[in-house]
């Protein structure tokens, strides 16, 4: 089954701010204040396409083509926070809200999950793309609950993108800071799943 996800809204601050960050590159000046900004963004998504998570609130949509045979579907991007809603196209053609009475939302596990009650079943959907669409938010929180751990993998890609403008340096420093990355990153690290537990 063929699934999809895209993020509705941008987190509403970074994780890391831009006076950290300058703090760290060392600089006073405010004329690179807009490239390290930029620079913030870009190591907040590596960071989060990394780990396979979301680190400052932010909401997702996660689409399938039906229901799953199963009665759990995880929930990409983690921690999860929340279910907005879970709608679905009906065999008519009618958009419908599956109603919040007929599932759990399990928040504590990771990757949270949707979890079909025993006493509901899924509802038919028509025979489309993306008859079935789950929106939520997920994320630490703000800024201040994002781990530290990743916080400073984000000041090591910011402080080398900024020395580094150019083409990328080859040897031991880059070799080292990667190693750097991926050992603050990789304990806390998602990897890959079929959000309903399903090869096809």
């Amino acid at each position: 089954m063929t699934w999809a996800l895209v993020r509705v809204t941008q987190p509403a601050e970074e994780p890391v701010t831009l006076e950290e960050a300058k703090i760290h590159l060392r600089v006073d000046a405010t004329d690179e204040d807009a490239l390290i900004s930029s620079l913030i963004v870009s190591a907040r998504e590596h960071v989060e396409g990394f780990q396979g998570r979301s680190l400052v609130t932010q909401t997702w949509r996660l689409s399938l083509d039906r229901f799953p045979r199963g009665r759990v579907i995880r929930l990409p991007r983690p921690p999860l926070q929340s279910v907005t809603s879970i709608t679905y196209i009906d065999p008519d053609g009618n958009q419908q809200m599956l109603a919040p009475g007929a599932y759990d939302v399990d928040a504590d596990s990771e990757p949270g999950r949707v979890v079909l009650k025993d006493s509901a079943g899924w509802p038919d959907t028509a025979d489309m793309p993306s008859a079935v669409l789950i929106t939520y938010e997920a994320g630490y929180g703000s800024a201040r609950a994002v781990p530290q751990a990743v916080k400073q993998a984000m000041l090591l890609l910011i402080g080398h993108w900024h020395a580094n403008r150019e083409t990328a340096v080859v040897g031991s420093t880059t070799h080292e800071l990667s190693f750097a990355v991926k050992a603050l990153l990789w304990p806390d690290r998602v990897f890959p799943f079929h959000p309903a537990g399903e090869d096809t």
